[in-house]
């Protein structure tokens, strides 16, 4: 059975477009993932560290066949493809994964937490997975409209359009 998982992807370093852009090819090809949607390409202040180069964001709808454990693993895997370095909380990457939501599953263990914990807190989450999913409610039953009305776009702004980036 294929389940329907949202994924935010960002990256500030080392041609952060190019890293978005091959990034969603990859995870396009992978075995068991299907890239059903993706939002326009962002870019946003940084968050952490000061003195970081601003971030390029966007969120992409997949579905899959993997487990939400095997995604994370699959997701891992694409960004160490990408050089990423875990070297100190929310700074500089070359590209950052997360998964936002799979299916109306309510996953907490170690090493994941979906819905991700801090989602309806980020414009850069939240306007993009609009762009794609403006229908969407979380397994808590709040709407992703109702999060993004309580946002602002300080900050963000649209660099390109609709996928693939020009």
């Amino acid at each position: 059975m294929r389940t329907r998982a949202y994924i935010a992807l960002g990256s500030n370093l080392e041609q952060p477009e190019l890293q978005l852009q091959r990034a969603v090819d990859e995870i396009d090809s992978l075995p068991c993932i299907t890239l059903a949607g993706c939002s326009k390409l962002y870019q946003s202040d940084p968050v952490g560290p000061p003195g970081q180069p601003d971030y390029c964001n966007a969120v992409i709808a997949v579905d899959t066949t993997l487990t939400p454990i095997a995604l994370l693993d699959a997701m891992q895997s694409v960004e160490n493809d990408h050089g990423r370095v875990r070297s100190e909380r929310w700074g500089p990457r070359t590209l950052d994964l997360d998964i936002l939501l799979y299916g109306n599953e309510v996953v907490e263990s170690e090493r994941l937490t979906i819905p991700h914990y801090q989602m309806h807190l980020r414009n850069f989450v939240l306007l993009p997975l609009m762009d794609i999913a403006p229908e969407l409610v979380l397994p808590n039953g709040r709407s992703i409209k109702m999060l993004a009305a309580k946002t602002d776009d300080v900050g963000l702004s649209i660099i390109a359009g609709s996928y693939p980036w020009q």
